[in-house]
């Protein structure tokens, strides 16, 4: 119980309270989850319906979600070529 109420009395820091580190650190990880996004965005787009498990749109939405979705995407929604390109 006491844990609990450590947990809730934490406040968590602004901007402005974050130190240096803490601030690359997430500008480097808002980097990384937008160019991922980005990628699984434009392969959607480039990639055929035909090479893509499941609707296009769907996957679409699902890469909207942090690192899971555009993750996911380029794990499960391409569908492997026969040639091993």
């Amino acid at each position: 119980m006491a844990r609990t109420k450590n947990r809730a009395a934490r406040k968590k820091k602004t901007w402005k309270e974050m130190s240096p580190s803490g601030k690359a650190g997430t500008i480097l990880t808002a980097i990384v989850q937008v160019s991922l996004l980005i990628a699984a965005q434009r392969d959607i787009s480039r990639r055929p319906a035909e090479l893509i498990n499941g609707p296009k749109a769907a996957w679409r939405a699902a890469s909207f979600v942090n690192f899971i979705g555009p993750m996911g995407y380029f794990v499960f929604g391409r569908k492997r070529s026969a040639g091993g390109a």
